[in-house]
């Protein structure tokens, strides 16, 4: 088996990099010296208009939609890119947001919103952190059709109920992707405009001190032809958002330990480089140990994702195997890094502090790795391999 990038796929890893370039971590204050606000007030504008202008807004949306019709491992090369200078766009949320939309919405929908969002004319999100962040977000919300009004879209309103917190972009978003769950137990795609009747925003922030949102929806009316009823289109999203976050907790690990290796490679001890030293070597190893084996748990899932290829378990155990490594590894990268930096790894001045505070709100959104593997054992206990 082939597991080599395509040339369509490497084009837009390089494109990413042209794009994130000039994309400085250190430029953002630390969430330390924020006093409790964001660390700022809007997204970062004009990177996302670069992201938009080199067409990695639309990687996965077909031709007429004017994107160029990738997969999730495209969309992964690039937010391995983004991730190593933490780039403060959404482009995972719109991205998979807009490709769950072209997969599984309907005409008028995707008429809507798949090309402008391709782009950079709209950003959307995903509320996928239920009411606490630890119960399933299509919990969290409650969905029932009133067939007794309907303002576009045929079969009646949908009305929404229930609270999603922790909803990233929650203020710049144009649109947010709220799953919800239907009396015969079904789940639902609504998506709901930004500053839509019955909705309500209260502010939240993020470990890495970026503005989160928690939604408040009070009888929130959605027009039926606003909401995907297509079965596994929440699930296939959620697997999508799960992915593309170990793909940026992946960049995020490379960039760490790179920092980590040119400074212990500089910094001297008893006329030594410390890099030279035995229990330098072995954590620095351990740590490369670990992103390899989130690179290749990650390309695992989104191939899975992207193919669609039939598996001894369903494509949701390749994602908590990746799920598993990105969250495990990305702690351990960044305290390792933290550890062999001494005091350079807490001064809020140097990049590396910004690099701990979003790998802790990327493990966060992981979700713990024992509950992971509990999964996993759900799965194979469901599914044996024998």
């Amino acid at each position: 088996m082939d597991f080599t990038f395509t040339e369509e796929q490497q084009a837009a890893a390089e494109a990413a990099r042209g794009v994130f370039a000039g994309v400085a971590p250190d430029g953002v204050p630390s969430p330390a010296l924020t006093q409790g606000r964001p660390v700022a007030d809007d997204l970062d504008r004009a990177l996302w208009a670069r992201i938009a202008a080199a067409d990695l807004l639309s990687l996965l949306l077909d031709e007429e939609s004017g994107g160029a019709g990738l997969d999730a491992v495209a969309l992964c090369l690039v937010l391995r890119e983004a991730g190593k200078v933490l780039a403060r766009v959404p482009l995972l949320e719109t991205s998979a947001a807009a490709a769950a939309v072209q997969a599984y919405g309907g005409t008028e929908l995707r008429s809507a919103l798949l090309a402008r969002a391709g782009r950079g004319e709209i950003a959307l999100t995903v509320a996928a952190n239920g009411r606490s962040g630890h119960d399933a977000a299509e919990l969290a919300v409650t969905a029932r059709q009133d067939g007794g009004r309907d303002t576009g879209g045929g079969g009646g309103d949908w009305v929404l109920d229930g609270v999603q917190t922790a909803v990233p972009w929650a203020y710049e978003a144009d649109f947010v992707l709220v799953p919800a769950h239907t009396g015969d137990d079904r789940s639902v795609l609504a998506v709901v405009a930004r500053g839509q009747e019955g909705t309500t925003l209260a502010e939240q922030i993020s470990t890495s001190g970026e503005r989160l949102g928690e939604l408040r929806l009070e009888s929130a009316r959605i027009p039926a032809r606003d909401v995907i009823t297509a079965d596994g289109a929440w699930e296939w999203l959620r697997a999508l958002l799960a992915t593309g976050t170990c793909a940026l907790a992946l960049g995020l690990g490379d960039r760490v330990l790179e920092m980590t290796s040119d400074y212990a490679s500089k910094r001297e001890q008893f006329g030594h480089p410390i890099a030279s030293f035995q229990a330098v070597a072995v954590q620095t190893a351990d740590r490369f140990i670990d992103l390899r084996a989130m690179e290749v748990t990650l390309w695992q899932a989104a191939w899975r994702i992207a193919s669609g290829a039939p598996g001894a378990l369903p494509a949701s155990g390749d994602v908590a195997v990746a799920k598993i490594w990105a969250s495990e590894g990305v702690r351990r990268i960044v305290q390792t890094a933290q550890h062999l930096h001494g005091g350079f790894g807490a001064d809020v001045d140097y990049p590396l502090h910004r690099y701990h505070a979003w790998a802790k709100h990327l493990e966060l959104s992981l979700g713990p790795a024992a509950a992971h593997e509990e999964a996993l054992g759900d799965l194979l206990a469901a599914h044996p391999l024998g």
